[in-house]
């Protein structure tokens, strides 16, 4: 069978990264083994649902280049890819289960089951049910049902069968642990809608499902998920829990919490390839076994994990090796997931992102790309006010990309890392003062004069580093004073910080680099 998985997040709010890296790991397990992949929206809960969350998911899916095979939008041989139109199904299903006797109708109140489960608690029992509907003849529950009484359809685990320990292709091995579901788990609500647990299986199932990735918080669930399968006589697919992502205070990443909105960081200027190389290593280990559960686990995860707790891993890439997605495709392996939750360190996004920025600057197409966001930005943004087009054209950008390379961390720093690179300098700002306040005035006008007259000289088609540097002779300009560095780099930029000078003036160009030098010569009451 053709490896197809699935991508199900609920329309409960904006992705948040902790879904992005669950789609993504998705995509790659998908892409390495020649398969597909699914986007199904869980929507039957129809309390949790937030309008525009749909969109909000594809898009940020599209801005991740994460192209899913079938879901909304792109139909397929699997749909409808909302649960909330295959109610019809989930009902067959759960008709199935009742026909078999692996499932039966409860007509229990909400009082009577809260009076039930206080019962129990009083004796110390795990139990949550005293079972009392599944004695139930047939005709009495058909006449309830025609006398319309709510009610519910429970999982007749009575009627279960012995089942075999359960691999996970994370955690390996893992123990039996029904003794944290409830008794008898609810299947259909008395609404008609599935539970999340019948809703999964049927899905998964009914659309050829035959890997499962999702997160550890899962891991619990998976026995009684099991135990619908088997009570339906279909084959489950291979599962593989994938440790959750935390908040750099150790607690876990939601929609409630700030700063883990996609749409956020795509705000934020952040390069999608470093997003995704981000996500996909947090988590990715190198560990050689675990012979002990990570202390931080819930107890009911813990009791659900491998007996032996032994999990041979294979090496994997270090946490801040830069790699783009056929990279990440060819080195994903589930075996080099570790099995501790990873909380995602800010300062390897800003590493890589970098990174990620100094290899498209490296290729013609990369560099224009980015200099094409950054002039939309700009336009939009307007970070210095209205900015003049001659500073916005796609070669002048690309330019500046270049001068500023590695200081540039976020597309999105170009304009507050090199202000004068885009307006003309501020002559009469504390810190330009402070540049020049040891050069008296009549010999800055000297430097300036004489700078001018070196660089009216040179022919603008060969304004290049390498002619500048022959031009500008520092260690001339040293011994006899004519030329001073700080100096010029006040006339440019009025700035202590920045780019090599030579480097600027090759950016800047000829007209406006000497433009710069008379306009310096000017503050405070210089002329050149």
């Amino acid at each position: 069978m053709a490896t197809l998985l699935r991508f199900a997040p609920s329309p409960t709010g904006a992705l948040h990264l902790g879904g992005l890296r669950m789609a993504l790991y998705n995509h790659l397990f998908s892409k390495k083994h020649g398969g597909k992949w699914i986007l199904r929206i869980e929507d039957t809960d129809s309390t949790r649902f937030v309008p525009g969350a749909v969109d909000g998911i594809r898009q940020s899916l599209e801005w991740a280049g994460l192209e899913y095979d079938y879901g909304p939008g792109k139909g397929g041989p699997h749909g409808p890819y909302f649960q909330s139109e295959r109610l019809d199904l989930y009902r067959s299903y759960a008709t199935k289960l009742l026909s078999s006797g692996h499932a039966y109708r409860c007509f229990c109140s909400q009082d009577t089951l809260s009076e039930i489960r206080e019962k129990f608690a009083r004796t110390g029992s795990s139990q949550s049910y005293d079972r009392r509907c599944l004695h139930l003849t047939e005709e009495e529950a058909a006449r309830r049902v025609r006398a319309g009484e709510r009610h519910i359809i429970r999982l007749n685990t009575g009627a279960l069968r012995p089942r075999h320990s359960t691999v996970d292709l994370v955690f390996g091995q893992l123990k039996d642990a029904h003794g944290s579901l409830s008794t008898d788990p609810i299947l259909l609500k008395s609404d008609g809608y599935p539970t999340y647990h019948l809703a999964n299986v049927v899905d998964d199932h009914s659309m050829g499902i035959t890997h499962v990735l999702r997160g550890e918080e899962w891991i619990t669930s998976l026995p009684l998920h099991l135990d619908i399968y088997s009570s339906l006589g279909i084959q489950p697919p291979q599962f593989a829990h994938i440790p959750i992502l935390l908040n750099p205070d150790g607690t876990k990443m939601s929609k409630r919490n700030g700063d883990v909105k996609v749409e956020d960081y795509i705000r934020v200027g952040w390069e999608r390839g470093a997003i995704l190389n981000w996500l996909a290593l947090a988590g990715w280990g190198t560990q050689e076994s675990s012979p002990e559960l990570d202390e931080s686990t819930s107890p009911e995860t813990q009791s659900s994990k491998s007996e032996t707790s032994l999990h041979t891993t294979k090496a994997a890439p270090d946490s801040t090796k830069v790699m783009d997605m056929d990279e990440l495709i060819s080195e994903f392996d589930l075996s080099a997931i570790t099995h501790r939750s990873s909380s995602l360190d800010a300062g390897k996004l800003a590493f890589l992102n970098r990174q990620h920025l100094l290899r498209s600057a490296a290729t013609p197409s990369g560099i224009a790309d980015v200099a094409g966001r950054v002039r939309l930005w700009i336009n939009e943004a307007k970070p210095l006010g209205e900015i003049s087009e001659e500073y916005t054209t796609p070669e002048y950008i690309q330019s500046v990309i270049r001068v500023l390379d590695s200081r540039l961390i976020n597309i999105r720093d170009m304009v507050s890392l090199a202000p004068y690179l885009f307006k003309s300098p501020d002559y009469t700002s504390d810190e330009a003062q402070q540049m020049v306040r040891r050069v008296t005035p009549e010999k800055r006008q000297q430097i300036l004069q004489s700078m001018s007259a070196v660089l009216q000289s040179v022919d603008p088609t060969s304004w290049d580093a390498l002619n500048l540097s022959q031009v500008i002779d520092v260690k001339k300009g040293r011994k006899d004073g004519s030329i001073s560095l700080p100096v010029l780099r006040y006339a440019l930029t009025a700035a202590k910080d920045g780019p090599p000078v030579i480097d600027l003036m090759v950016v800047l160009g000829k007209e406006r680099t000497l433009a710069r030098i008379k306009d310096a010569g000017s503050h405070p009451s210089l002329e050149v």
